[in-house]
């Protein structure tokens, strides 16, 4: 592989929409991709938690792979986490998000229950089979494996390719690896972006959230790095309660942001998947109330 492409700015994982007939919703996919990019999104990326990668066989995850990919149409990098539990079945489904499109993928670490060491090794060996570059997914908040800074940076170090990470940890414990990085690491936060201004601040290349309120968190993107923290501040403020409501659990996410992204793309019907968190008369009302103050993506 050439000299790294480097990544930034903020990337909407969509979410999984499905037909009446309880199949992937091919359209509401589409629609979702070009609002998103019409709204000026960095980037797409696709099946995290946001997309219900836990409710999707193999092949929807593949469809899901295609119908992005080929609804992006090389306008903005794509990126796909990989999530397969063996080193074959993770390189076989990377190639095939590379001949989707992808720019980059995401490789999440395999089952809980080995040392950290194995999963270092695992992670390795996948992205040494792999000619684009790789990013870590490091969630210690809703997976089951985490990996140390340590682990990490060898990662980053022993593969050249390895020049992302999906660092969903803790800002503070984020900036340390940033630092000892040296700038040789893209990170994207997520969260939601709860900590969208200090994972900036601390050097994060981007953000990586569910697309219920991109647009703002593109302006707040843009105000940041034109010197203008001070207005980015006031907006993400605005947001917060959004945020932190909708990612106390990741079933309420996918039954409240969903919905409200559904509204804001005019999306009337949603048709769930189960097991699914039935929605009540106050959540909905809240989704209302926000989609209201944000209007139409």
């Amino acid at each position: 592989m050439s000299e790294p492409r480097r990544f930034s700015g903020v990337y909407p994982i969509l979410y999984a929409f499905y037909d009446d007939r309880g199949a992937i919703d091919e359209a509401a996919m589409r629609l979702q991709v070009e609002r998103c990019i019409v709204a000026g999104a960095h980037g797409i990326a696709v099946l995290g938690l946001v997309t219900e990668v836990h409710k999707l066989d193999v092949e929807e995850r593949r469809q899901v792979v295609d119908i992005v990919g080929a609804a992006i149409a090389g306008r903005v990098p794509f990126a796909v986490t990989i999530g397969e539990p063996s080193i074959a079945g993770q390189i076989a489904f990377a190639r095939h998000a590379q001949a989707a499109g992808a720019a980059w993928v995401i490789l999440q670490p395999p089952a809980k229950g080995y040392a950290e060491g194995e999963y270092v090794r695992f992670l390795g060996r996948v992205a040494d089979a792999l000619d684009l570059p790789v990013a870590i997914q490091n969630n210690p908040v809703n997976l089951d494996v985490a990996l140390s800074n340590a682990s990490l940076l060898a990662l980053h170090r022993q593969h050249r390719n390895i020049t992302l990470l999906k660092g969903e940890g803790p800002a503070v414990q984020v900036a340390a690896l940033i630092g000892e990085a040296g700038g040789g690491i893209d990170v994207f936060a997520g969260h939601g972006g709860k900590e969208f201004l200090s994972n900036l601040r601390s050097g994060c290349a981007g953000l990586i959230p569910a697309p219920d309120c991109l647009d703002v968190q593109l302006r707040i993107y843009d105000l940041v790095r034109s010197g203008r923290d001070a207005e980015a501040e006031v907006l993400h403020a605005s947001i917060l309660p959004l945020i932190v409501f909708m990612t106390s659990s990741v079933p309420l996410l996918l039954c409240y942001g969903k919905r409200l992204i559904a509204r804001r793309l005019g999306i009337e019907t949603i048709h769930e998947r189960a097991p699914e968190l039935q929605p009540t008369p106050f959540g909905l009302a809240e989704v209302d109330r926000m989609a209201r103050v944000l209007g139409p993506l």
